[in-house]
């Protein structure tokens, strides 16, 4: 069986990062070179950049949540295709905060910026705190790319993500299925200042208007880590035990074996995101349904987009959409098998049988 995405299949994702688009403003031209040379490298036919290597800033939300991680292999996997391919030296400059921090954020790319960084590529916890200092790097020709959460009233020049209401209004649909369109929700929603979780909560509360037998009894906000937001789900379920669904706009405690024990005939969650810890819950009918956002690629085609309007000096689009893939029981084996292709070595091999 094939996993299936919302518009066609995953593949269509990559693919679209190579269509034109509009490109963001607030960059500045990189000086021209004769094709493939500069400084004595050789590079590639088409490469425009001026230097022999290009030094790419990541600066994720925090380090203890496990989807960034994964999205650093992705771009340190392609930082080593691209190098090969480009004659470029390609670097991933990590300095993602351990846990959540927005003016952390900020600090660490005016340092990033000081320290000669050539571009940075950046998942916002909270824009509001972030965009300065973005419009600052950009003032200073370090051109910004974001990921993830995005800070569109910045300068940055291109975002790839999910569409964040959309997203919401999916889980929202997928949960209805599953409880049979008829239940007392609660909406966990991670960071209260993330501008993507508070448009997929706003998804989850438009699409929940088309079902009159739901019922959203609240909205439960925490810090970012597998460990508070199980502490936060169990908080709740026992502060109101008539919750028999949750809309989690992210899987934040699906990373723990903690809520393994909750009876699936009595409660059913519907989640973004499905890494490997994850799996054990589909497979249990606890999330029946998780729409996994690929986030290996978060890295690896924000590298490519990246190496396309610097490298190669090519216009890019503005904004780049993520397609979500649906995990069930029936396409868990596959979803399994691509997890591993990328690399994630915690996958359980029961789940590739």
């Amino acid at each position: 069986m094939r996993i299936r995405t919302w518009t066609g299949w995953v593949g269509l994702a990559v693919g679209a990062l190579w269509l034109a688009g509009c490109s963001g403003g607030g960059t500045s031209e990189q000086p021209k070179t004769e094709p493939g040379k500069a400084g004595g490298a050789q590079k590639a036919e088409g490469v425009v950049w001026a230097k022999d290597k290009l030094r790419i800033t990541m600066i994720a939300k925090s380090d203890n949540n496990p989807v960034f991680p994964t999205a650093r292999k992705g771009a340190e996997d392609a930082a080593k295709e691209l190098s090969a391919q480009t004659g470029v030296q390609i670097e991933i400059d990590w300095r993602t905060p351990p846990t959540e921090n927005a003016e952390e954020q900020a600090k660490r790319l005016q340092q990033a910026v000081n320290d000669g960084t050539d571009v940075a590529l950046m998942s916002l916890s909270d824009a509001a705190k972030v965009t300065n200092a973005i419009n600052d790097a950009v003032a200073k020709g370090v051109p910004v790319m974001t990921f993830d959460s995005d800070a569109p009233g910045s300068k940055r020049f291109a975002f790839y993500g999910v569409d964040d209401i959309e997203t919401g209004q999916l889980v929202m649909d997928e949960l209805a299925k599953v409880i049979g369109e008829k239940g007392n929700v609660a909406i966990l929603a991670g960071n209260q200042n993330a501008p993507n979780l508070q448009k997929r909560v706003q998804g989850v509360r438009e699409a929940a208007k088309k079902y009159p037998g739901v019922k959203i009894l609240g909205v439960f906000y925490h810090v970012e880590s597998p460990q508070d937001a199980a502490k936060e789900v169990l908080n709740a379920m026992n502060a109101n035990p008539e919750i028999n669904a949750w809309a989690m706009v992210g899987g934040w405690p699906l990373f723990t074996p903690s809520l393994l024990n909750l009876d699936p005939n009595k409660v059913k969650i519907v989640a973004v995101d499905c890494l490997p810890e994850q799996l054990p819950y589909v497979e249990k009918g606890i999330a029946p349904v998780l729409l996994a956002q690929p986030t290996y690629k978060w890295g690896y085609d924000s590298v490519k987009i990246i190496a396309d309007k610097l490298l190669y000096g090519k216009e890019v689009p503005e904004v780049t959409k993520m397609q979500l893939v649906r995990v069930s029981k029936e396409t868990l084996k596959d979803w399994a098998q691509q997890l591993k292709e990328w690399g994630f070595d915690k996958v359980d091999p029961k789940y590739l049988q």
